[in-house]
């Protein structure tokens, strides 16, 4: 099964850039992640972490 896919995908041309495009993409949803986290400010995420625990988090403002 395997080998009848690797053959077929050696077929098609131009195909050799997407897993380029797949590995662009991942690369800077994590860099862009990884970003957001170490930017992020501290109130805000303590606040969105006790939502969970509060019962009335609909009337408190991020």
């Amino acid at each position: 099964m395997l080998k009848f896919v690797k053959n077929h995908m050696e077929t098609i041309t131009g195909i050799e850039i997407y897993p380029l495009i797949s590995l662009l993409i991942f690369f800077t949803f994590f860099v862009v992640l990884f970003w957001w986290v170490f930017t992020a400010k501290k109130e805000y995420i303590n606040t969105v972490s006790q939502i969970p625990l509060n019962d009335n988090y609909k009337n408190q403002e991020l």
